[in-house]
Order: C-alpha cells, then structure tokens, then sequence
C-alpha cells in the first residue's frame, strides 16, 4: 500500500492510493462470493458457477466495480488517517488503474485545511454597544403573553378584519381550470399572518361569513411548482366563520396565572430585567461577531471551493434535522416557502463561508496564543453532554473515544481564542 499527495492550487489537494495486485485480486475473489448467485448458466446449479466461467463468459470487469469500491471504501479511510492531512471536504475519488494482474490504484481530489496568515487580532477596536430597556419594550413583552393567553371567540354581527382567524373554502383556477393542491375545506387562516401568496389575505378583508368572494393573485415567479410560477390565479372562497382574539385584561390575576410574581407591577419588573439579559447576551454575541469579523479582514486565507460546497452540505443537513423536531421535512419546508434547494444553498454560501473562516482564524489564534483545554473544562464539558443525553458521566466517558475527546478539547480551545479576542478588544 502506498500513498502520494500532489499539493494543487487553492488548498486542494491529490491524493494517489496504490494497492498491490494481490490485494486486487483478493477483492475479485470477494466480489464473485457475494454476486455468484445472481449468475444463471446452464449446467451449473445456481451460485455453483465457477468465477473463470463467468470471467469467460462476461469478461474479467464482471466484478471490477464491486472489488473497486471494497478497496476504496477500507483503504481510503486508512491512508488518509496514517496521513498528516487535515482534510476539510468529500473526496471525488477517480479510478487511474483497474486490470487483473497489476496494482489498482485510485485518485482522491480533496480540499485540505488552509493555511492562515494571521493580521492584528489583539486590540481590535468596535464600537460599544450601550444596553437598556424601555417600558415599551416591556410592554411589547407583556402584551406577546397577553395574545399568546387570549382566546378565540366567534364573530358574527361584524365582517372580517386583519388578524382574524378566518375559516374557509376555497378553489383555484389557472387559465379557468383547477389545478392540483389548489382546493381546501375548513382551512384556518389568519389574516394578516402572510401565509398565503400575493394579497389573498388582504382580499378576504371586509367581507363576510357565508359571502362568495373571489380572489385574483399571481403566483411568483420561483414558485415551487414551474407549471403555475408567474401566472395569474382566481381562488372562489367562501368564509364560514370568523373569530377574533379575547384578550385577557392585564391585571394582577393575569400576572399570577402567567408568571411567578403575584402583582403586575412585579411581573413588568422580571419581564424588564429578563429581556435586559437577553439584550446584554445579544450585546455580547454581536461584539463577538463584530471582532472576529474585523480579525477575518486582517487575516488572509485561501479556502477551496469544496470545503465550502461541503459546509453548506453539513448546514443543510443540520437545518433538516432541526425541521424533522417540528414535524416538517426538507422538502415541505422548499415547498412552504417557495424555493429551490439550489436556491437555498446559495442563500447559506455566505454563512458558510463565515463560519469556515470564523473557526480558521481562531484556530490560528488557538496555536499563536499556545491556547489549551484543561481536562477539568473537557470533564465539564462531558458533565453537561451526560446532563443533556441523561447519561452517567462514566458512560459518556466510556462511549468517548480518544479521537472525540481531543475534538472536544480543541472546540473548548476554539471557545477560549474567541473569549481571549473579545476580552483583549477595544471599545470606542
């Protein structure tokens, strides 16, 4: 087994695996093991034939593809492990040589962590962010909890208005014909929510229950669907009831069956000194963000396109599983809002690219600053991961292997570089 690396522009990288022709050869008898039953020749019982029949009769490469990605699939990870490569992306793996008798040997093309040359990170200057809260916003606060402990009470001496929670029927008709999905029973609606495309909920403004209504909207032009992107459309509804939102009164009652605090006055106080945590925590992260942004402009890098196509791969599929919490699939969550996956992958490239150069320049830091993670931090670490799996710590160190705790360490390091910039900042 051997490995070479062809270091490429824009920290790529070529790496070329040569396995000896035995091992090939071994990969082939394997390969015929598993697939000899799929093979029908007459006079032989089925998985009875010999493999130099069926090389004979389809050619040697019968199993080419199946030994191929056996080989791949084990010496990959291992070469790549032995190596001292930081490889930040998929391989795209091209076979160069496959013949019986002689080496096999594949190609690996893969982005490799990029060198940073770090400018100034130390006193860099922002500008102070000044923290208070308003009675307004308190208000704001109280009366999110006043419309989220409200109820909703049918309407019927008045016409609809903006936030309502209307039910309706209704059909849509492109070009006079009806088209798929575009018919509903009973749908709740609230008005003013912006759930439905153009100014349909607008349109339902005004009118009343049991009323015909028809409603002219144009779907947009990156309409999930391409046959209706762009068109016009009529929906003929119907609404058949109307319910408005009862507000509780905002009294001490309301106060002791919202919160911990028997009187309003001490409810608008925790809410006050709650939402001024909130916004020092803000404070604090955007300053985070604000100096290791100015840190990235004085650091140079040069980060390849793959590892890039790679992080908005891992962002996508965290998002995903972050919708599947909520009952809703990836696809669902494009169709709801109207997008392309290609679309949305372009609207996340800038994060990604943030993100890869946030954790590249505070790595640098990490080894400019000799920064390093305690075993005491990795064990509180490991406490609250126990916490939050409701595990034993013993366990989780046990399930830990050495290569998952030097991971942890190094993203308890990554941590303290961005609390060691934010704390050597300057605020002016």
């Amino acid at each position: 087994m051997s490995l070479t690396v062809e270091k490429l522009e824009h920290s790529m990288a070529k790496l070329t695996i040569t396995v000896p022709a035995e091992d090939f050869e071994k990969a082939i008898t394997e390969a015929y093991k598993k697939q000899k039953g799929k093979f029908s020749v007459p006079g032989f019982r089925k998985g009875k034939v010999p493999q130099a029949f069926i090389e004979k009769m389809y050619g040697p490469e019968v199993f080419y593809e199946e030994a191929a990605n056996a080989l791949i699939n084990m010496n990959y990870p291992k070469e790549v492990a032995d190596s001292e490569l930081e490889i930040t992306s998929r391989p795209v793996i091209d076979v160069e040589q496959i013949e019986k008798g002689k080496d096999f040997i594949f190609t690996a093309e893969v982005a490799v962590k990029p060198e940073v040359t770090l400018g100034a990170y130390k006193g860099i200057e922002v500008e102070k962010i000044d923290v208070e809260v308003t009675d307004d916003e308190v208000m704001e606060e109280i009366l999110k909890e006043q419309k989220k402990n409200s109820r909703m009470t049918p309407v019927t001496d008045r016409a609809a208005k903006l936030e309502d929670e209307v039910t309706l029927d209704f059909e849509g008709f492109v070009d006079g014909v009806p088209f798929d999905g575009g018919k509903g029973e009973n749908y709740k609606l609230v008005l003013g929510s912006h759930s439905f495309i153009d100014t349909f909920e607008d349109q339902l403004v005004g009118k009343n229950i049991g009323e015909d209504v028809e409603v002219n909207v144009t779907f947009p032009e990156n309409y999930q669907a391409e046959e209706l992107a762009g068109k016009p459309a009529l929906f003929k509804c119907v609404i058949k009831e109307i319910k408005e939102a009862d507000l509780p009164e905002l009294n001490d009652e309301f106060a002791a069956e919202v919160s911990d605090f028997e009187t309003l006055d001490e409810y608008k106080e925790d809410v006050k000194q709650t939402t001024l945590a909130k916004k020092k925590k803000a404070a604090e992260n955007e300053k985070e963000i604000k100096v290791i942004d100015k840190i990235i402009e004085n650091a140079t890098m040069d980060i390849a396109d793959a590892m890039i196509k790679d992080t908005q791969e891992r962002m996508r599929d965290e998002f995903a599983q972050s919708l599947q919490y909520q009952g809703i699939n990836f696809e669902q969550y494009l169709q709801i809002c109207n997008v392309t996956e290609e679309a949305f992958m372009e609207r996340i490239k800038p994060d990604a690219e943030s993100r890869i150069k946030s954790r590249l320049v505070l790595e640098a830091i990490v080894d400019a600053e000799n920064i390093e993670a305690t075993d005491e931090e990795l064990d509180k670490e490991l406490e609250n991961m126990a916490n939050q799996y409701q595990m034993k710590l013993e366990d989780v160190k046990e399930f830990m292997g050495d290569a998952e705790k030097n991971s942890i360490k190094k993203d308890i390091a990554v941590k303290k570089a961005a609390a060691f910039v934010v704390e050597n900042a300057k605020e002016v």
